[in-house]
């Protein structure tokens, strides 16, 4: 800049006005508080506002209002507009191009001045370089110029060259005739002619601020419809094709009127014609002819046409000279010559047509004095004696014998190829004439040379030698010096590196060391606690062997005196008569304790339901959680009361009369055997209390966590099988007892009659009618329990417990599937029934399976697994259902229940008393895979809990799928809000990327869960139950959104929604009734909510047609929440009328008089929403005939059941 005569301090006004550029295109603008208004986005933005305000040094103030707000002036008064986001970066735009293009021109002036051009100079030699001819794949207003420029160019190539070669052949008055030459005047009016040019029509579109690209393009299609040059293309609707000199170019007009604008805008002249910079100042002159503030239109077309014709004026005034540079590779590589890219070029500049024209005539003229000169050689007799070049030039031609030339006034004209021929003779002659002259003097010069280069060969030898020696001895000198110091540097390397290998090789060894014995210090501390841990284990469980052998040896003495004792009880009995009074009373006992436990049973499930419910409810309403502990208080009482009125009736059995018997010792062993009893009742009311006290500490640690119940309840069901189990042991070693006495009274000479007695005293651990007679005991032989081979067999307890731990070990793995059916399901029912667990009074099979349950269900999150369980549930009561008996053709009658008062206790006496397990007698009298058993208290209780656990599982895959559902659906509801501000003036165009994703992502969460489902064989009906309640959850929350947001109800929004619900549609229509269900029917709330949205026209709409056909589902005051929430974001649409309103106001008072619920919003139901009754009809028995049990069991010897 110093070189051309730029100052310091205008370098510093430059460097200030281009950072000051700079730092405007870093503005970004966001929406204000007003409608339509605009601001710096963030803190960044503002910081890029001050300092381009500081640089222009100008008001900051004033650069905001500049950029953010425009003033029009009327005749009345001035309006200030405020500026969307839009047009704010627009102004931005307008007001950094401003500045550039000034600040150029004025570099441009400066260079100039700078230069010193003398004004006053009768010549010039300038330089011009212009584009080539530029035809793209797209061309937009920047090639439209070029072409424009080169069809100006080619023109004056044209007037300059054909017709100024035509010319000389009529000034040298030869024989000649007109040459055509392409005239592209036609194509220069298309475009720059007034008023009908494409430039004078794109400055008309301009003008009017509601032009765009299209209307343009129709105003050129109708204008040049006919013209030959201008053509449009079939498959475009804006784009439009002139046909130059070089070939056809398409050119797109999408930015065409941006591109041809050039407003400076009256806002930005004022604010830098006021700056205290005065460089900026001076770019922005205060011009005397602006009255008003009004934005002057200026166009870069018209522009460009100025410019171009002042050049082409200066052309003309001057003699051209044009010089055509080709290019011949697009690779921009050395060596590569591309004839087709050439031959385009140079068609393109025209020199193919000026060789035509060239060709056509004569491209060869010499002025006669030169023609002379250059070709007189041809004939020297002709220069002899002659002084008339004209006679000259005719005796050398026809020497050499050329014909069709001409001769002019002045000049020689000779055709194509003559000038190559006189050329080529003259250069035989001279060629000749050189030899001779180059053999003379090469002998010469040859000669010369070789004497001067003998004597500096001589000179140069004598000193390179004397060279070469100094060098080898220098040579020999340093290979000696070089060796020195190479063996000193190696030995100091070499010893230097061992010093640093000795230091890390200790350090190393130092680190080992201690890292060894901090090992064998931390070895012998874990094996010193080992060894104590081991001592305490070994003593715990030496001292826990020594307690149950202690408590299972006082267990056997006790129940080998109560055997002996109930012996001599009987014989008593048989003897007197008077037996069964005391067996009344016992078996009335061990039913109150049945009766007691089953309470219990029913309160722990009471209080599980209170506690679920509990959960559930404290997401929506915090205060029902003191609802729920009074209930719990309640039921606590009630509890206490059922215990005291269970101790009562305990306190109150009648006592047995004795009867005077004349042995005393059988009365005392009498009395014995009725306290025994009486503390066998008071040790179940311990245990009873004990588990009630256990239970009450779990429901304390449940109300701090959930998991923390679940493992409590386990717990529970964990000491109540030990307790059945304890129970049964006392009942085997009775068994076993009686068993023992009758193999005596064998030895003594009784007869045996029954080899089966043995399988009738107890099958597979579960007991048998207690009305055995100890006739039937005393009739068993001893070989009942003797193998073939006189060895005793393994009781019938232990191969039970067996048979019991190996069923559980295999379908407590994933078994999988046989003809769509649970494997595990079927294996369960069919020993079940083969082990006749139903028709059992007591048995801890069910208690097992319960625990066996409940611990594979406790990863609640994994819906895979907990589909697999519910279909093996749901499978397994189907056919509990089945195959229990009706309750009216039992063989004995069953012992009364109280009525329960819970949720729970209800739910399942209805189930027991569904009308379900009486028609089934036809499908099971045709099928023999599902038998009919008369089924006992146990099973009755299995299939309660059962229930529970179906619906439990239930509840639990629908909650699942509802926590995560109810993340994307808030950012279903959101999407719109936060996509609408980049997308504020572009109509309809939402986002649909963002709200595709997540729409798409509850279609995805709606598939995996169905994928899952029917893998698992789950029922279509419970599917179709958990679509339909998750369909109900999407729409309250849609719903509810929609009510109570009032960016949410808008007609982009309702589009927005309207196209998410439709993807919902084409998923239910992919899935099928079959597993859909009704669950499209669910969504008819935010369904006619959105269908109202859309709709344009609201106004003209009545309230009759609101609630008979658009909404009719909706409330009033959901409809009247709706129409006053209501506005459009999009194209400004009013609401209802408002005498609709007025409709609406008025039913609500009426509502509200008629004490109505006013709420509107929609609540979310939770409950379960099937029977046993639609499961069990939705599964059918015959399903089951092809279905194989697990093949772990079939082989296993014992199973061998499975294979019938």
């Amino acid at each position: 800049m110093d070189t051309v005569g730029i100052s310091s301090e205008e370098q510093d006004s430059i460097f200030r006005v281009i950072a000051a550029i700079l730092h405007l295109g870093n503005i970004e603008f966001t929406k204000g508080k007003e409608y339509d208004s605009s601001m710096p986005k963030d803190e960044k933005s503002w910081f890029h506002l001050r300092t381009a305000a500081e640089l222009f040094m100008c008001d900051e103030k004033a650069l905001e209002d500049s950029l953010c707000r425009r003033v029009i002036v009327t005749r009345d008064e001035t309006i200030t507009k405020e500026l969307d986001p839009e047009a704010a970066v627009s102004s931005r735009d307008a007001l950094a191009k401003v500045v550039y293009s000034r600040l150029f021109d004025w570099l441009v002036d400066k260079i100039n001045n700078s230069i010193g051009q003398d004004p006053n100079s009768k010549y010039l030699i300038g330089v011009l370089d212009i584009y080539g001819f530029e035809s793209f794949k797209t061309n937009s207003f920047e090639q439209f110029c070029i072409n424009l420029t080169n069809e100006k160019l080619q023109q004056h190539f044209n007037q300059h060259v054909f017709k100024m070669e035509q010319e000389e052949y009529t000034r040298e008055e030869i024989n000649w005739s007109y040459i055509e030459f392409i005239d592209n005047q036609d194509v220069l009016d298309l475009i720059e002619k007034k008023p009908g040019g494409i430039i004078a029509l794109l400055d008309e579109a301009c003008m009017f601020p509601r032009s765009t690209h299209d209307t343009f393009a129709q105003k050129l299609y109708q204008t040049f419809k006919n013209h030959k040059r201008f053509s449009k293309p079939k498959l475009a609707r804006s784009d439009f094709t002139i046909c130059h000199y070089a070939g056809d170019v398409t050119y797109q007009t999408e930015l065409f009127l941006e591109k041809n604008k050039d407003y400076v805008i009256a806002e930005h002249q004022a604010l830098l014609s006021a700056s205290k910079c005065s460089f900026a100042s001076s770019l922005f002159p205060v011009s005397n002819e602006e009255t008003s503030k009004q934005s002057k239109f200026s166009s870069i077309g018209s522009r460009f046409k100025q410019q171009l014709q002042a050049l082409l004026e200066t052309l003309s005034a001057t003699e051209p000279h044009y010089i055509r540079c080709v290019k011949p590779n697009n690779l921009l590589k050395p060596h590569i010559f591309e004839n087709q890219n050439v031959l385009q070029q140079l068609r393109c500049g025209g020199v193919l047509e000026a060789i035509r024209i060239s060709c056509a005539g004569y491209p060869t003229k010499r002025p006669f004095y030169e023609f002379v000169d250059r070709f007189g050689v041809l004939a020297p007799e002709a220069l002899d004696g002659s002084t008339d070049e004209v006679a000259v030039c005719k005796k050398l031609l026809e020497k050499v014998g050329l014909e069709g030339y001409q001769i002019g006034k002045t000049k020689v004209f000779l055709r194509a190829g003559q000038m190559a021929v006189l050329d080529t003779k003259r250069t035989e002659i001279l060629g000749k004439s050189a030899s001779i002259i180059q053999r003379k003097i090469r002998s010469y010069m040859a000669r010369k040379s070789f004497i001067l280069f003998r004597r500096s060969t001589i000179l140069i030898q004598s000193v390179c030698r004397g060279e070469l020696a100094r060098h080898d001895y220098e040579t020999m000198r340093r290979e000696a010096s070089c060796l020195r110091i190479q063996r000193d540097l190696r030995m100091y390397i070499a010893r230097k590196a061992y010093k640093e290998k000795r230091a890390s090789a200790l350090s190393v060894q130092t680190g080992m060391r201690g890292m060894a014995a901090r090992n064998e210090l931390r070895f012998r501390r874990q094996t010193k606690a080992a060894i104590l841990i081991q001592s305490h284990c070994r003593k715990f469980l030496a001292h826990s062997k020594y307690v149950k052998l202690k408590k299972a040896t006082i267990t056997t003495q006790s129940a080998w005196r109560g055997r002996v004792a109930r012996k001599e009880l009987r014989s008593l009995k048989m003897a007197a008569r008077e037996t069964g009074a005391l067996q009344a009373a016992k078996n009335k006992l061990e039913k109150q304790v049945e009766e007691l436990t089953w309470r219990l049973q029913l309160e722990k499930r009471m209080r599980t339901d209170l506690e679920e419910a509990k959960t559930q409810e404290n997401t929506k309403l915090r205060t029902a959680v003191q609802e729920l502990q009074l209930q719990l208080k309640e039921a606590k009482d009630t509890l206490v009361k059922e215990r005291e009125a269970a101790k009562l009736a305990a306190e109150t059995i009648p006592v047995i009369q004795e009867v005077p018997v004349v042995d005393h010792e059988l009365t005392q062993k009498l009395n014995a055997e009725n306290t025994e009893l009486k503390d066998l009742v008071n040790s179940l009311k311990t245990k009873i209390i004990e588990t009630e006290k256990k239970y009450e500490e779990t429901y304390k640690l449940s109300e701090e966590r959930l998991k923390q119940a679940m493992e409590a309840e386990s717990m529970i069901v964990k000491l109540k099988t030990t307790m059945h189990s304890l129970e049964e042991r006392i009942a085997d070693m009775e068994s076993e007892n009686k068993i023992q006495w009758q193999s005596l009274l064998t030895n003594k000479g009784v007869p045996a009659h029954s080899p089966d007695l043995a399988s009738k005293v107890l099958e597979n651990g579960n007991h048998a009618n207690e009305s055995i007679t100890l006739n039937d005991l005393l009739l068993t032989p001893e070989k009942g329990f003797e193998t073939p081979d006189n060895k005793p067999r393994r009781p019938p307890i232990d191969r039970q417990h067996e048979d019991v731990d190996a069923l559980m070990e295999c379908v407590v793995k994933d078994v999988g599937f046989s003809q769509g059916k649970p494997v595990a399901a079927f294996t369960i029912y069919k020993c079940l029934l083969h082990w006749k667990s139903f028709e059992a009074e007591r048995t801890s099979v069910f208690d097992r399976l319960v625990q066996m349950i409940g611990s594979a269900i406790e990863d609640q999150d994994s819906n895979d697994h907990m589909a697999y369980w519910l279909s093996n549930t749901s499978t397994l009561l189907f056919l509990l259902q089945k195959s229990m008996k009706p309750a009216g053709t039992a063989g004995t009658a069953s012992v009364r229940k109280p009525q329960p008062t819970s949720l729970f206790g209800r739910m399942t006496m209805g189930f027991r008393s569904s009308p379900s397990t009486v028609n089934f007698g036809a499908a099971s009298a045709a099928l023999e895979t599902v038998k009919q058993v008369e089924a006992k208290y146990p099973a009755l209780l299995f299939n309660q809990q059962l229930i529970a656990y179906v619906e439990k599982m239930y509840g639990i895959i629908r909650d699942n799928l509802k926590k995560e559902l109810g993340s994307l659906l808030a950012l279903c509801i959101q999407a719109p809000r936060t996509s609408k501000g980049s997308v504020l003036r572009s109509g309809r165009s939402f986002g649909k990327e963002s709200h595709t994703n997540h729409w798409q992502g509850i279609i995805d969460c709606l598939n995996t869960l169905l994928t899952t489902l029917k893998e698992n064989f789950v029922p279509p009906v419970l599917v179709q139950k958990i679509f339909t309640q998750t369909f109900q959850y999407v729409n309250v929350q849609l719903f509810n959104s929609l009510l109570l947001r009032r960016e949410c109800c808008t007609f982009s929004n309702g589009e927005y929604v309207k196209s998410g619900l439709a993807e919902l549609e084409l998923w239910c229509c992919q899935a099928k009734d079959e597993y859909a269900g009704s669950a499209w029917d669910e969504l008819k709330h935010i369904r006619q909510a959105v269908g109202f949205l859309v709709i344009h026209q609201k106004y003209r709409i009545s309230y009759d047609e609101i609630i008979n056909d658009l909404c009719p589902v909706l409330s009033v005051q959901q409809l009247y929440r709706i129409c006053t929430l209501y506005w459009d974001d999009n194209y400004n649409t009013r609401s209802v009328s408002s005498e609709v309103i007025s409709s609406m106001r008025v039913l609500m008072t009426e509502d509200s008089n008629n004490a109505v619920s006013n709420s509107f919003l929609l609540d979310d139901n939770s409950s379960i929403p099937f029977s046993i009754d639609e499961l069990s009809n939705s599964i059918e028995v015959k399903d089951f005939l092809d279905v194989k049990p697990a093949l772990d069991l079939l082989e296993n010897p014992y199973f061998h059941f499975l294979h019938e």
